[in-house]
């Protein structure tokens, strides 16, 4: 004869171990046990996907970006004249990150080169045209 459950159904003589039926009476069933996952460190004999280190391309970017956006504005040299060395040096490193494998972010490493020197090069050109127009009206008149 075959085994019947409560509600008159058959069993599935390949299916696993069943839960234990929930409590009648006491609100919510009880969720069933969960699986445990498998060794730590993945399957063995895979090796981890290694995560490309795309953060000081990226950092250059975006110092490089608003390091030009502060050197457009003649009060924040300062700030334009930082950021565009951080982003060359940020940059020069995710360059050389994405040469060694680590790293896939080129164009973000290179944008932050460029706007770097960028970032330097608009401050000096503030301060030409400063001196230039400070020198065509002459001496303040006393």
């Amino acid at each position: 004869m075959e085994e019947t459950t409560l509600s008159g159904y058959q069993q599935n003589p390949y299916s696993g171990p069943q839960p234990p039926p929930a409590p009648q009476g006491h609100g919510y069933p009880v969720a069933p046990p969960v699986q445990p996952y498998g060794p730590p460190g993945g399957h063995p004999g895979y090796a981890m996907p290694v995560q490309p280190r795309n953060g000081l391309g990226t950092a250059a970017m975006v110092c490089g970006i608003v390091g030009a956006g502060c050197g457009l504005t003649f009060v924040l040299w300062f700030f334009a004249f930082v950021l565009g060395v951080l982003a060359i040096v940020f940059g020069g490193i995710g360059r050389s990150r994405v040469t060694q494998g680590e790293a896939d972010n080129r164009g973000a490493a290179t944008a932050g080169i460029v706007l770097g020197i960028t970032a330097l090069v608009l401050p000096i050109l503030w301060f030409a045209v400063a001196v230039t127009l400070l020198r065509d009206l002459g001496p303040l008149p006393s």
